[in-house]
């Protein structure tokens, strides 16, 4: 198969034209702008307008470092397509990670190749997210005796779990909402409410989750983050959420927020972070909220957590997660300086640490992990990823 993406056949003319086609493309399917689920009735937001395209003719610093995001992540799918290729059912290599998520990490491929503008057999990858998807509805538990019925996972993967469950949801998705009518539409609109009444049904009584597919008093701020995301992807679906549930899972994260304004791996924990403090946040927005004192008392950790290390990344527990995160809660703020102010080192940091052949190296989950998480990062500004808008 030719490979796509290679660093001279993406200049910034030619990247940002194809990044208008492919919002032109999803827009063109018509899936559901953003839901507002913050409690009470669920209403839809309007999609978000289309970025203008750089012009070849005044090149501004925004354009030009946008292109030269957009050509990185390029790369990074060219990467994920072709290492997608040494595996027969649709996942990638899990050989050289230290926990393998194959789960997860197929579901994250899957966003990526989503986030740059692909559908369903359509777009320069979309046979590659086609027969990730086919992995993942592969895994869904349909059997009606079964206490798990919806439940995404593979034998053998003990890391993902309700992680992974949350990812794979959220992937499900956001293929169904930009092709609905694909010849996987029917099966994806057969499978993903199951997927959806998983998580909502195992809500604990905290109104958060845990790392099992059944209902816990135990509780895990990570998991809520990605299992809120995944009913967010699916409310804009078109699917039927729950606003008690969503509600529930509001005033967890709210009341995971410690007095210096980060938030903490669960209820009662001394343990906080950064990471967690973003991913709070980009729960809250989930949520439907974009700034209040909670997430404006959250930012304000942030900064102090970044400006503590003085521009140090060594000893990040979860560095990709991490930049993820921050990228996504500082972006949806509705103070759009936030983002800017972080992206600018951020970005460099990006560009100087991808490797010649595209990817990036992640030794914990493994490089295809780290390279869709970096390649979700870069295009997250493009908009095309509904759950990215803005």
């Amino acid at each position: 198969m030719r490979r796509r993406g290679e660093m001279h056949r993406f200049g910034p003319w030619a990247a940002a034209q194809r990044r208008a086609a492919a919002l032109a493309l999803v827009l063109a399917v018509g899936f559901p702008g953003a839901a507002d689920l913050s409690g009470g009735a669920l209403r839809q937001d309007p999609l978000p307008r289309p970025l203008p395209v750089p012009s070849s003719d005044t090149p501004t610093v925004a354009s030009a470092r946008d292109a030269a995001a957009w050509a990185a992540a390029e790369r990074g799918l060219a990467w994920l397509a072709a290492e997608q290729g040494k595996m027969s059912d649709g996942s990638w290599r899990r050989g050289e990670a230290q926990y393998p998520a194959p789960l997860a990490v197929t579901a994250l491929g899957s966003l990526a190749f989503l986030a740059g503008g692909n559908g369903l057999d359509r777009g320069p990858y979309g046979a590659h997210l086609s027969r990730s998807i086919d992995y993942l509805l592969a895994r869904v538990d349909r059997d009606p005796r079964s206490a798990q019925r919806g439940y995404i996972s593979t034998p053998g993967d003990g890391t993902s779990r309700m992680h992974g469950h949350g990812y794979a949801t959220h992937a499900l998705a956001e293929a169904y909402a930009v092709s609905p009518h694909s010849t996987r539409g029917r099966q994806l609109l057969e499978l993903l409410p199951l997927a959806v009444d998983l998580i909502q049904r195992t809500q604990g009584p905290e109104g958060a989750w845990w790392y099992d597919p059944w209902v816990s008093v135990e509780h895990e701020g990570s998991v809520t983050i990605t299992l809120v995301q995944a009913l967010r992807a699916a409310k804009s679906a078109g699917l039927a959420v729950d606003a008690r549930v969503i509600s529930a899972a509001d005033d967890y994260v709210r009341r995971s927020q410690t007095a210096d304004g980060t938030f903490a791996y669960n209820l009662g924990s001394e343990r906080t972070s950064v990471a967690l403090t973003a991913a709070a946040i980009a729960t809250l927005n989930a949520t439907g909220t974009y700034d209040d004192p909670v997430i404006r008392s959250g930012v304000d950790a942030i900064w102090r957590g970044l400006e503590k290390r003085g521009g140090s990344r060594s000893g990040v527990e979860f560095p990709f997660y991490e930049r993820l995160y921050l990228a996504q809660s500082l972006w949806q703020l509705s103070d759009p300086s936030h983002f800017e102010r972080w992206y600018e080192d951020e970005l460099r940091v990006l560009l100087s640490s991808q490797r010649e052949d595209g990817s990036w190296h992640g030794a914990t989950y493994g490089d295809a992990y780290a390279t869709a998480m970096n390649a979700l990062t870069l295009m997250l500004p493009s908009g095309l990823l509904p759950s990215f808008a803005r």
